[in-house]
């Protein structure tokens, strides 16, 4: 059986691997101009969202400057005459939005384990994928090609743990991990309910709330442990331009923070001091005036 080739040098060592390997067909592999008609998206590439907003200022950008990377393409394996991003889907989609009727390309001669190592690694080292389409990534190089964790970590230039962090999103439910997907809760928002018996009811109080990320995990913690969530604190009314022109001419009297409360015709008067010296002025002052 022949030896299963190791993840652990990264896209340019993957690209090197069949630099000079002739495409099916007899094609020479290398770079040449494809009519755009011809190419296809990967079903399996690891990036699932592009924002339009991102498409719409790359086309503004190849309209005026062309395609100045190429992208990377295998025949494909289901339609003959045809061929298959591998890198580039983005490029691909802004150009057709720029009207380009042929895109320069990388014909390379890729299996399918190869095109989503090189799909993963381009996406992670430009931070283009979604934390749960790199979870998925990462668990289909691991569960469907055959890869361990600490291979694909390699790969990627991450951490073993910082992979096994990432699968682990997976176990979340998925209206918890759609908000992830539609950037509502961050990654971190996420880890923190992994350790929930019902993220999905805790992420909707995050998103109602507007909580943190080391507020979720506090949430959480009173969850497991039959407390109820902390009340949020109610929101300071706008102080009127005159309260507030009020507070700076008496912090620079004082030479300390001063805050004025003033609520239907009463309130107080706060001033700050960070240590003792500061108190005695304050007291100073005031008997000084007694």
């Amino acid at each position: 059986m022949a030896e299963k080739r190791g993840l652990g040098r990264g896209l340019s060592a993957l690209l090197g691997e069949v630099e000079e390997t002739p495409v099916a067909g007899g094609e020479a592999a290398g770079l040449r101009t494809v009519p755009i008609e011809l190419i296809r998206r990967n079903e399996h590439q690891p990036r699932w969202t592009f924002p339009e907003a991102e498409i719409d200022e790359l086309a503004a950008s190849i309209r005026q400057k062309g395609v100045l990377q190429p992208i990377l393409l295998r025949v494909s394996p289901h339609r003959a005459g045809e061929y298959e991003i591998v890198a580039g889907e983005r490029r691909w989609r802004a150009s057709q939005k720029a009207g380009l009727h042929e895109l320069p390309a990388m014909i390379r001669e890729l299996d399918d384990v190869q095109v989503l190592e090189i799909g993963v690694i381009e996406n992670v080292q430009r931070a283009a994928l979604n934390p749960i389409e790199e979870a998925a990534a990462y668990r289909a190089l691991v569960e469907t090609h055959n890869r361990t964790q600490e291979q694909v970590a390699d790969a990627v230039g991450k951490s073993r743990s910082h992979v096994a962090n990432a699968v682990r999103l997976l176990n979340l439910p998925k209206p918890v991990q759609t908000l992830v997907l539609d950037g509502k809760l961050s990654a971190g928002h996420a880890r923190a309910l992994l350790a929930s018996d019902d993220p999905e009811k805790l992420a909707e109080q995050v998103l109602s709330r507007g909580l943190s990320v080391r507020d979720t995990e506090a949430l959480v913690r009173r969850a497991a442990a039959g407390e109820p969530p902390a009340r949020s604190a109610p929101p300071r009314a706008v102080k009127d331009t005159d309260t507030q022109a009020l507070e700076v001419d008496l912090s620079e009297s004082l030479g300390l923070a001063v805050e004025v409360l003033h609520r239907n015709g009463a309130g107080e008067v706060r001033i700050s001091y960070e240590n003792l010296e500061q108190l005695d002025e304050i007291c100073r002052r005031l008997n000084s005036r007694l």
